[in-house]
């Protein structure tokens, strides 16, 4: 502001009079009042006498930390994030009793609050932490085994509501847990086994497929079916296969869906059987016990679809097979033995 400025005399019609007018102190009457807002009492005071002319809101943001150290550095407007897996993640209003003048009455509404909410709010916890332990399996079972947080919340989803159905009472909570796993991997367009499903949660088969059935009953989704090309990738990286291998292996599995004799043989059998015949058609053969391990299937099954395979050489071993994959070589493959006191016959 220039010298010039210091002395212009006051516009009685302009803003800054008209705003001083309106709060303008009765005792001082001054054309422009010394207005002080004092915004921890919420006052406007004169500051020549000290008479509150008005009260005033504070419309500055107010900015809490909500984590267990109040000293923290993250400091939030809109309170702690609501977690929808829970149940008594609802707004809540506890009465501070800190103020002397307020104390009563906030002793009293608490008291009142408590008294109607102390029994449902007991229960919600009760019910919350039996959740949050559940989902702390879901996610500590889904890390051990590399599964995305897009499974993660999908299970959690599933058990969360297979909890609310009541579905779980009289049920093994494993057996819950590990289904609504295998029913996630199927919805986020991948596989398990029934065999792996066992292996992560350390209960019996026959119990996960009872659990497995009654959750598809019950809530008549469409779960999906495991196919032979889903789990190839898996078994041929747990093989430590390379990519042609897997590659071939894929196209034997999805030519073999057509084969009338297998089928209606289980995905897991035929993708062993497609990887044993790959592997060992281009020169790096795994044999029938270390595909046993990974897949969970057993030996004699892995022999009796390959077997299968063999038979039909001619028609799943194209031309473009080998002219895609040079070391590919026919003679590689083992000759399958044939059952006692016969031979084998060929097709």
């Amino acid at each position: 502001m220039t010298k010039a400025d210091d002395q212009k005399p006051f516009d009685r019609h302009g803003p800054e009079f008209r705003w001083s007018a309106a709060l303008k102190c009765p005792h001082c009457r001054d054309k422009v009042p010394n207005l002080v807002e004092d915004f921890a009492s919420g006052d406007y005071i004169c500051g020549d006498c000290g008479l509150v002319l008005d009260y005033i809101i504070d419309t500055c943001p107010e900015w809490r930390t909500f984590t267990n150290d109040e000293r923290g550095d993250d400091p939030s407007r809109v309170g702690n994030a609501a977690n929808p897996f829970l149940v008594s993640t609802h707004l809540d209003t506890v009465i501070v009793q800190r103020d002397g003048r307020s104390y009563e009455l906030a002793r009293d509404l608490n008291h009142t609050q408590n008294s109607n909410r102390t029994h449902g709010r007991t229960l919600a916890q009760r019910h919350d932490h039996n959740l949050v332990q559940a989902y702390k399996e879901i996610t500590t079972l889904c890390e051990s085994y590399d599964m995305p947080r897009s499974t993660i919340v999908i299970a959690k989803q599933l058990y969360k509501r297979a909890e609310k159905e009541n579905l779980l009472q009289g049920k093994n909570n494993k057996a819950i847990i590990g289904v609504c796993i295998f029913i996630a991997r199927r919805r986020d367009n991948a596989s398990l086994t029934f065999k792996e499903i066992c292996a992560l949660t350390k209960v019996d088969r026959k119990e996960i497929a009872r659990t497995f059935k009654l959750l598809k009953s019950k809530w008549d989704m469409d779960t999906g079916t495991t196919s032979s090309n889903d789990l190839i990738t898996r078994f041929c990286a747990n093989l430590n296969l390379d990519q042609d291998t897997r590659r071939i292996a894929d196209i034997l599995a999805q030519r073999a869906k057509d084969m009338d004799n297998i089928s209606g043989k289980n995905p897991v059998s035929i993708a062993s059987a497609c990887i044993y015949l790959s592997s060992h058609l281009l020169g790096c053969g795994r044999d029938p016990k270390a595909i046993s391990d990974i897949a969970g299937v057993n030996e004699t099954t892995i022999r009796a679809t390959y077997k299968i395979l063999h038979a039909n050489c001619e028609n799943l071993l194209t031309p473009d097979i080998f002219a895609s994959t040079p070391r590919a070589n026919e003679d590689n493959l083992p000759i399958p033995k044939p059952p006692k006191g016969g031979t084998l016959q060929q097709s």
